[in-house]
């Protein structure tokens, strides 16, 4: 039996990172998370670091599809903050972000990882940018790193 199991350490990797700038004061505890982990886990050297501000959540799809087909990047991470509010547009972004980030994933052959948060608060939000629950921007970047080495496995 053969099992395909894969590290964290991608030093020469390209890595994008796209960040909503709407809710930035959480945006950005994410992106700082995404980037210690990339350099200090990851040993990703910080000039194959590129970062991408977008106004919001619903502009992700486009610039990590725009990413992906440039083949310059072995993975993206996509960084946002998406919070209910009293109408149904929290349930419609939500379902478009996550579906376009899937697909474009999937048909690119590249790990998109999703970073963005989908809560029913500000403070729910705070808690998974670096407190309580942690810091999401971690997790989609060791996601990332794992998954180019995965892929290389395939490949090899």
């Amino acid at each position: 039996m053969k099992v395909i199991e894969a590290n964290i350490v991608a030093p020469d990797s390209n890595i994008a990172i796209v960040t909503s700038r709407f809710n930035n004061f959480i945006g950005k505890n994410l992106l700082n998370g995404a980037i210690d982990t990339l350099k200090r886990l990851g040993q990703v050297k910080e000039q194959n670091i590129t970062t991408i501000w977008v106004p919001g959540a619903y502009e992700l799809p486009l610039i990590t599809r725009v990413l992906a087909r440039s083949s310059k990047y072995h993975a993206i991470i996509a960084l946002g903050v998406i919070i209910r509010g009293d109408t149904a547009h929290f349930k419609y972004i939500a379902n478009s972000v996550s579906m376009s980030i899937s697909n474009t994933s999937m048909y690119n052959e590249i790990p998109i990882s999703f970073g963005v948060l989908t809560t029913k608060n500000i403070e729910q939000a705070m808690e998974r940018a670096g407190s309580k629950a942690g810091n999401k921007g971690i997790e989609a970047a060791l996601t990332a790193l794992e998954m180019i080495n995965i892929l290389q496995a395939i490949k090899e």
